[in-house]
């Protein structure tokens, strides 16, 4: 099996390439975008030397699904899905900011929390919680979006005072994550899951919100088994996840968290391909179909796309 790390298309009227943590974006006449799912993997805002086969796939995949189940809530930037590996859509001029929602104490708030901490982001967290504890009411945490380096957790208030968003564009962004949200966790329900938490990118097209990026696939949220949900949680022990939690936690137990000075621990092959099986699980989970494994090919992909840019 091999992993897509690295892309280098000449598409027409291509005018730019962007190269993130994951995705490979190709801006088109100015109009489009191509947006590749690669199949690296990050994590502690380090991309990791090794690529998972069929990630990419899988991520791309959920994304339009759930872009598609999310159409009457909040417009997207989706044209088209013209391969396992690939969405075109409309270029938007992003918002700075990652909406980030949680409806559980898990993965970061739940760190700073042990740490002591009762706030995030402007959000207070009760006393006397426990890990993976039900919140309330969801908590909205947004971040910075770092050009480079790690995002920061910033609050509502300070978000306005910086410039970095409207006090109107925040609220209807706001409004958008918390339907959003409401609406995976509906459909996580329905498939025996939980979607503790969450993040949402939006980007603007003249005046109109748009809803960018990827939703509800395991590199952007994290989502637990609905069922033993409640024992584990009385018992105080870990809950069954499908998320990129469980490749954290693996980086972790083997001393790497992203700091300077920490050694990346070897991926060998039978890491990487439990990698690739906790992704296609949480595909077939999340979405009730069955992964259908499509070969690498470089080829494919440019012939794919080049068919649909025709017909934009």
């Amino acid at each position: 099996m091999k992993a897509i790390v690295e892309t280098d298309f000449k598409f027409p009227k291509q005018t730019e390439k962007y190269v993130g943590k994951v995705r490979d974006v190709y801006t088109i006449d100015d109009k489009y975008l191509v947006m590749l799912v690669s199949d690296r993997i990050s994590a502690f805002d380090v991309v990791l030397p090794e690529g998972v086969p069929f990630k990419g796939q899988v991520l791309n995949q959920i994304a339009a699904k759930f872009l598609d189940a999310t159409a009457d809530i909040v417009p997207n930037w989706k044209i088209a899905v013209p391969d396992p590996m690939v969405t075109v859509g409309r270029k938007c001029e992003p918002f700075k900011v990652e909406m980030v929602i949680r409806g559980y104490l898990a993965g970061h708030a739940w760190r700073e929390y042990k740490a002591g901490k009762r706030e995030i982001c402007g959000e207070v967290m009760p006393d006397g919680m426990v890990e993976n504890q039900k919140f309330e009411r969801p908590i909205v945490t947004p971040t910075t979006k770092a050009a480079a380096g790690h995002d920061e957790d910033i609050s509502k208030e300070e978000l306005i005072a910086r410039g970095i968003v409207s006090k109107e564009d925040y609220e209807q962004l706001e409004k958008y994550t918390r339907a959003i949200y409401q609406r995976g966790t509906e459909i996580a329900s329905q498939m025996g899951l939980i979607l503790v938490d969450t993040k949402y990118e939006f980007g603007k097209i003249g005046d109109q919100i748009i809803l960018m990026d990827e939703v509800h696939t395991p590199d952007s949220s994290r989502y637990f088994y609905s069922e033993g949900y409640e024992e584990r949680l009385a018992k105080g022990e870990k809950q069954r996840q499908l998320s990129k939690e469980f490749f954290r936690e693996w980086l972790m137990a083997n001393g790497f968290q992203g700091q300077e000075g920490q050694q990346i621990p070897e991926m060998t092959p039978e890491v990487v391909n439990g990698i690739t099986d906790r992704y296609i699980e949480l595909y077939e989970h999340i979405t009730g179909d069955k992964f259908e494994k499509v070969d690498y090919s470089l080829e494919r992909i440019q012939k794919n796309v080049e068919e649909c840019l025709k017909n934009l």
